[in-house]
C-alpha cells in the first residue's frame, strides 16, 4: 500500500489520505471546491466543480495517472437540481472517456459545500488515450 499526498491538492482536513495505491488501483478521497489553502473557492457549484476536478487531477498525478485512467466516479450533490451543470463540468475534463459513475444526493457535504466527487482509477499504466 502506497498513501499518495501533493500540495497541489488541498491536504485532508481529517485522518484521511488523499489517495492510496493498492494493488494496482488508486482510490481517491473525496474532493471537494476548496483550493490548496482549504478555502472555499466559491458558493456556485459550476466553480467548485471546477476546483474538485482541478483536485482530483492533482493527486492522480501525483499517484502517476491521469483521467483517462479512471475507472468509476461518484459524485455527491447537496442538491440534484444541480445535476446537468455538473455533468457540463464533468464532460469537460474527462472528454469522450466515459467511466462508470453514481451521483447521489446527500444532505449535507463537508464545510456546507455543493459537491464532492471521488474516483477510482488504474495505477502505473503505460497507456495514456
Amino acid at each position: 500500500m502506497r498513501f499518495i499526498s501533493t500540495d497541489n491538492a488541498p491536504a485532508a482536513i481529517g485522518p484521511y489520505s488523499q489517495a492510496v495505491i493498492v494493488n494496482g488501483m488508486i482510490y481517491t478521497s473525496g474532493q471537494i471546491g476548496i483550493d490548496e489553502q482549504g478555502v472555499i473557492v466559491a458558493d456556485d457549484v459550476v466553480n467548485q466543480a471546477h476546483q474538485v476536478m482541478k483536485n482530483l487531477f492533482y493527486v492522480l498525478e501525483a499517484a502517476g495517472a491521469h483521467f483517462n485512467d479512471v475507472i468509476k466516479t461518484t459524485i455527491f450533490l447537496a442538491d440534484m437540481d444541480d445535476f446537468a451543470e455538473v455533468n457540463e463540468v464533468y464532460a469537460h475534463y474527462f472528454g469522450h472517456h466515459k467511466p462508470v459513475r453514481s451521483t447521489v444526493a446527500v444532505k449535507t457535504l463537508p464545510k456546507k459545500v455543493r459537491i464532492e466527487i471521488d474516483c477510482i482509477a488504474l495505477a502505473n499504466t503505460e497507456y495514456h488515450a
